[in-house]
């Protein structure tokens, strides 16, 4: 149990009568990047809210390294989380709006001063640092949500889309930080539509499809398990029963 950084066990979240997220189970260790991967209303987002203690499940439990979530203060100091729609405090500047997490977080000024002088050099977003955060491009607001969630260097990162609005070079040294960090013995859950990614920077990968796992394991495990051949991308869309109506759709538009 030890080299467990989340154990997600029957977890169910659901808006009023319709269940996003049915009865999920699964689990994330230290040093591994887990893949959260899914169609488009499958459960991803809800299930990395209920994770953050942003959304209250119907039930189900959630540890967050043997924490349980109702450590509401430890919990939230263990993670950082960029969610899938960004929202900040638009009428501050970035230099504000860290100042303001890190007052929030407890951090030591002189902590800050030198992550986030390295982190504002690596992400390359000086130049806009007493800008208000209203005027920001949206790939210059996700670099602000992304520093903020690594600013007090926590253990395990929640990421929901992380990538998006992101210049190659910014998201070339981001994936960069996640390999150094899991080498280090954090964790990452990484939720994203880009198979390319996921195949490439995850460890493992857990597919839901109506809110349930339907898959999980290295890409080689679930092709011997799903009988499958090719990318993650064939089979993610094996696996949540959608190969079938791409085909049918390619063959109706070769037709045309």
């Amino acid at each position: 149990m030890e080299d467990l950084a989340v154990v997600v066990e029957n977890l169910t979240v659901a808006y009023g009568s319709f269940i996003a997220v049915d009865n999920l189970s699964f689990r994330v260790r230290r040093g591994e990047i887990y893949g959260l991967l899914g169609p488009n209303g499958a459960g991803k987002t809800s299930t990395l809210k209920a994770i953050v203690g942003v959304l209250e499940p119907r039930s189900g439990n959630v540890w967050i390294f043997g924490n349980s979530l109702s450590d509401e203060k430890e919990v939230k100091n263990l993670i950082g989380y960029v969610p899938e729609e960004v929202i900040l405090l638009d009428s501050l500047t970035p230099r504000e709006f860290f100042e303001f997490v890190a007052s929030v977080r407890g951090i030591s000024k002189d902590f800050v001063d030198s992550r986030l002088s390295r982190l504002l050099r690596a992400f390359d977003i000086i130049e806009y640092f007493d800008s208000p955060i209203v005027t920001l491009s949206m790939g210059t607001k996700q670099k602000v949500a992304i520093i903020s969630a690594l600013l007090h260097e926590p253990p395990l990162l929640i990421l929901d889309e992380p990538l998006i609005g992101l210049d190659a070079r910014s998201s070339k040294i981001f994936k960069e930080l996640l390999a150094y960090h899991v080498k280090k013995g954090g964790a990452v859950i990484f939720s994203t539509h880009i198979m390319e990614v996921a195949e490439k920077l995850c460890t493992r990968v857990g597919i839901i499809n109506k809110g349930r796992l339907v898959g999980e394991g290295t890409v080689s495990e679930l092709r011997k398990i799903l009988r499958a051949e090719g990318s993650l991308e064939d089979i993610f869309l094996k696996v949540t029963e959608q190969e079938a109506g791409v085909k049918e759709i390619i063959k109706a538009l070769e037709g045309e």
